[in-house]
C-alpha cells in the first residue's frame, strides 16, 4: 500500500488495485462434475487438475479467496478459476505477469476476513492503493523477476529428482537388492526387543512449565528430519526432584500420534553426543539400543524411515480421528538388517552423501528464495529502478 508521505517514483502514478486489476470469485466446479481435459483447475492453493471446459482465457493470474489466502498462481493455459479462488477479469492494459507479481507482494494476513476458515473479501483489497510504473517499466520488471523464477523452478525440480533417487536406492539398499562386493555375510530378521529398550518422554508437566529452562527435543524435529537438529529446541523447566528420561548419543525416537496411519511412527536418531541433560517430548518415546554390535545408530537413520519399516508402522496405528503407535507392540517387530557392521556402515554412507547434497541445494534454493523476495520488493516499489529500451 502507498501512504500518502511516501515518495511516488518518477513517471509511476498510484492506483486502486480494482482500476489495474479487477477481482472477481470463481465458478463452482462440484468434485463429481470433473472431467478431466486440456484445462486446468486453479483452486485458493493453486493448480490441482484438469477439466474438459474453461472459464477465463489465458493469461491468468488467481488467489485464494477461502481456505488458502496468500498464493498467487499464474496461468499460462485458458482455466477453470475454482470458487475456492479470486481471479483477475481484466488487466486493464497492464502486464499480466507484473500484476501476478505485484499480487504476490501484498500482505494478504491484513484481508482476513474469516473467523475460523482464512478468507479474503475482494471489497478490501480492491481499495488497495498500488504504485504502478509505466507499460515498458513493467515488462522489463516482470522479465528479470521471471528469471529468477526459472532459476528457482530449475532448482526445486532438481531437488525432487535428487529426493526420487534417494528414495529408490534406499528401496534397493535397505533390502539387500543392492550388495557390497566385499561383503559375504548374510541379512537377518531380528526382534527390537532383542537390541534394545523403550522410554518415555515427559512427564507431568502442563503448559506453565514451557518455554524456560532445560532443553527438549520437540515432535516436529523427530517428524522433520531423520537425523535431529539441535539447532531446533524447545525450553522446558525440570525440578530438581524431578525424575525425567534424558537422552544421548545413538537414541532413536519415534512419533506416537498423528491425525493419520500414515503418519505415525516417524523416527529421528541422535547422531551427536552431548555433554548436557537433553529431554525428550511426551508424545514421544525412544529406542535405546543395548550396543553398536548388532544395528549402529548411522543405519538406524535411514533404516526406520525406510518403506519396510513404514509398513509395519502403517499396520500398528491404531485409532478412528486419531491414530496412536503401541511401542510395547512395536518392540515386537521384526527387522531386516545385514549383519556385517562394515555393510551397514557403507549403506550409511552411501545415503548420507546423498543427504549432503539434497541439503546443499537445499540452502542454495533457500537463498535464491530470499534474494530474489528482496529484489522483488525493491523492484516494485521503485527503489530500484530498471532501463528501459
Amino acid at each position: 500500500m502507498t501512504k500518502t508521505n511516501q515518495k511516488i517514483p518518477e513517471g509511476w502514478s498510484v492506483k486502486k488495485l480494482i482500476d489495474i486489476c479487477p477481482l472477481q470469485r470463481g465458478f463452482d466446479l462440484p468434485e463429481q462434475d470433473i472431467v478431466a481435459g486440456d484445462y486446468p483447475i486453479v483452486y485458493s492453493n493453486g493448480v490441482k487438475g484438469t477439466h474438459n471446459t474453461y472459464k477465463a482465457k489465458a493469461p491468468g493470474v488467481v488467489t485464494g479467496r477461502s481456505g488458502t489466502i496468500g498464493k498467487v498462481t499464474y496461468v499460462t493455459k485458458d482455466y477453470w478459476p475454482h470458487n475456492t479462488s479470486l481471479w483477475v477479469t481484466d488487466f486493464k492494459g497492464n502486464s499480466p505477469k507484473f500484476i501476478f507479481y505485484k499480487i504476490q507482494n501484498l500482505k494478504f494476513s491484513k484481508f482476513d476476513s474469516g473467523s475460523g476458515v482464512p478468507t479474503l473479501n475482494r471489497n478490501d483489497v480492491h481499495i488497495e492503493r498500488i504504485l504502478l510504473p509505466p507499460l515498458c517499466e513493467q515488462e522489463k520488471i516482470a522479465e528479470i523477476l521471471g528469471t529468477w523464477d526459472t532459476a528457482i523452478e530449475k532448482l526445486s525440480a532438481l531437488i525432487e529428482q535428487k529426493k526420487r533417487l534417494k528414495k529408490g536406492l534406499m528401496q534397493r539398499l535397505l533390502t539387500g537388492n543392492i550388495r557390497f562386493s566385499k561383503s559375504t555375510y548374510p541379512w537377518k530378521k531380528i526382534k527390537l526387543i532383542e537390541i534394545g529398550s523403550t522410554y518415555t518422554g515427559l512427564s507431568g508437566k502442563n503448559k506453565d512449565d514451557f518455554g524456560k529452562g532445560a532443553k527438549f527435543i520437540p515432535y516436529m524435529n523427530i517428524y522433520q528430519n531423520n537425523k535431529i537438529d539441535l539447532n531446533f529446541l524447545e525450553n522446558v523447566e525440570i525440578l530438581p526432584n524431578e525424575t525425567q528420561n534424558t537422552v544421548q548419543y545413538g537414541d532413536i525416537f519415534f512419533t506416537t500420534s498423528s491425525e493419520t496411519p500414515e503418519e505415525v511412527g516417524f523416527s529421528s536418531v541422535l547422531l551427536t553426543k552431548i555433554n548436557y541433560p537433553l529431554y525428550l517430548n511426551s508424545f514421544c518415546f525412544g529406542f535405546r539400543l543395548n550396543d553398536f554390535n548388532t544395528l549402529i545408530p548411522e543405519y538406524a537413520v535411514y533404516l526406520f524411515r525406510s518403506k519396510q519399516v513404514k509398513k509395519i508402522m502403517y499396520k500398528l496405528a491404531q485409532g478412528a480421528t486419531r491414530f496412536n503407535l503401541s511401542k510395547n507392540e512395536l518392540m515386537k517387530q521384526k527387522i531386516y538388517i545385514p549383519t556385517d557392521i562394515s555393510e551397514q556402515r557403507a549403506i550409511a554412507d552411501i545415503l548420507s552423501k546423498a543427504d549432503e547434497e539434497i541439503t546443499l541445494l537445499t540452502r542454495k534454493l533457500s537463498a535464491l528464495k530470499t534474494q530474489k523476495t528482496g529484489l522483488m520488493q525493491k523492484l516494485l516499489t521503485g527503489q530500484i529502478r530498471v532501463k528501459v529500451a
